[in-house]
């Protein structure tokens, strides 16, 4: 499902123009985003958590060179799913 066919599905579920509900989706990505790079989590109940997690410097191996490389340490985002959403997936 890409963002088009996610605001269709919106729109005809709520009943609003598709005008508003590509605002509202833009609202909601922006308030992620913005809480994300604050280094806050997200909790959306009934669906997850979004958070910022270190990832710590590591050294990588090319396999065909074998060169030996100085991975630098960065920010990545996760995603840990509610329970009752992961069993939804599930089943």
């Amino acid at each position: 499902m890409n963002n088009k066919e996610l605001v269709s599905d919106i729109a005809n579920h709520t009943g609003m123009t598709v005008k508003e509900v590509t605002g509202l989706v833009s609202a909601t990505v922006s308030a992620i985003t913005t809480e994300l790079a604050d280094e806050n989590s997200v909790s959306i109940l009934g669906f997850g958590t979004f958070e910022v997690r270190k990832k710590l410097e590591r050294v990588l191996i090319n396999p065909t060179t074998k060169q030996r490389m100085l991975v630098p340490p960065k920010m990545v985002v996760s995603f840990k799913p509610n329970t009752s959403f992961r069993l939804k997936v599930k089943n």
